[in-house]
C-alpha cells in the first residue's frame, strides 16, 4: 500500500474551477451533522476546535464522518501550539488552520510544529490514525508534502504584515477572520462596515500580489459573493448551526407572520 501525498484541498486551490472552493463551518461538534453537511455540496468544511468544545479525542470521529462525504475537512485549532498541532495531525488532519498569527515568527512556528525533521519539530510516532495505524509504511517520508498549513490574520497589524507572513516557507495559504478583524478595528459585530470592507479588499490584493491563496468566511451568499469579487481564493459561508437556526427562525416567522429579523450588521460570520 502506498501513501497518496496529494492533498485534496491543495488541489482545489490550484485546479481550474468554475468558481473558487466554497465551504462552511462546523459548530455542532458532532459526527452526524458534520456528515450531513458534508453531503450538501460544499467543497470543504472547517472543523472548529477554537470556539467549539471539540477535543482531540472527538476529532477522529468527526473526520471519519466528513471523510465519507465529498467535502474536505480543514481543522481549525484552538491556538498555534505545537502539542495541539501534533495531536490533530496524528488524529488524521491533513489541512490545519492556526488562529491569530500576527508575525512571520508566529507563522514559522506553526509550520515547524506541523512538519517532521528536518523541516520542523513534529514528534514522530509510527502508529496513529494518520498513518492508518501503521498500514502506510511511507507515511513518515511523505507526510510533510501532504500537510497543508493555513494561518489566520485577525488584526490590522497582521494584515499589515501579510506579505512578510506569506513569504514564510511552508505557509500554504492565508485566512482572514472578519469577525475578529472588525472587533480589532473598533467595529465589533459589523463586518460590513466600510473601513472593515476596505481592509478586507486590501488583504485580497496583497495576497494576490504575494502569489498565495487567501480565504475568508462570510455570513450569507451576498457577503461571500462580495469577498470572491475582492479576489479571495476560497470562502466559507456561515455554519451548520447558523444555517439550521436561521432556517428554523425564517419558517417559524413565516407561520407566525413575524419578520425574520435579518440585518446587515452581523455579530459573527459563523
Amino acid at each position: 500500500m502506498t501513501f497518496d501525498a496529494s492533498n485534496r484541498f491543495r488541489r482545489m486551490l490550484t485546479e481550474e474551477r468554475r468558481m473558487p472552493p466554497l465551504g462552511t463551518w462546523l459548530m455542532s461538534a458532532a459526527p452526524g451533522p458534520s456528515e450531513a453537511i458534508g453531503h450538501c455540496g460544499f467543497d470543504f468544511v472547517v472543523v472548529d476546535m477554537e470556539h467549539v468544545p471539540v477535543e482531540v479525542a472527538q476529532l477522529p470521529d468527526i473526520l471519519r464522518a466528513v471523510g465519507c462525504t465529498p467535502a474536505e475537512p480543514v481543522v481549525r485549532l484552538a491556538w498555534n501550539d505545537a502539542v495541539m498541532i501534533k495531536k490533530a495531525l496524528d488524529a488524521g488532519a491533513q489541512t490545519i488552520m492556526l488562529p491569530f498569527v500576527e508575525t512571520a515568527e508566529d507563522a514559522a512556528r506553526a509550520v515547524a510544529s506541523a512538519k517532521y525533521p528536518p523541516e520542523g519539530v513534529r514528534g514522530v510516532a509510527a502508529i496513529h490514525r494518520a498513518s492508518r495505524y501503521g498500514a502506510l509504511p511511507d507515511y513518515l517520508r511523505r507526510a510533510n508534502a501532504e500537510t497543508m498549513v493555513i494561518v489566520q490574520l485577525e488584526t490590522p497589524e497582521a494584515v499589515a504584515r501579510l506579505k512578510e507572513i506569506a513569504s514564510v516557507p511552508g505557509v500554504d495559504a492565508l485566512f482572514v477572520g472578519p469577525g475578529d478583524l472588525s472587533a480589532a478595528m473598533g467595529h465589533i459585530g459589523d463586518i460590513g462596515h466600510d473601513e472593515v470592507q476596505a481592509l478586507l479588499q486590501h488583504a485580497a490584493r496583497e495576497a494576490r500580489d504575494a502569489g498565495i491563496p487567501i480565504g475568508i468566511v462570510g455570513p450569507n451568499p451576498a457577503m461571500v459573493r462580495r469577498f470572491l469579487d475582492y479576489g479571495y481564493s476560497f470562502s466559507a459561508m456561515a455554519s451548520d448551526i447558523a444555517m439550521m437556526t436561521g432556517r428554523a427562525r425564517d419558517w417559524l416567522g413565516e407561520l407566525r407572520g413575524q419578520p425574520s429579523g435579518k440585518t446587515e450588521k452581523v455579530v459573527s460570520a459563523y
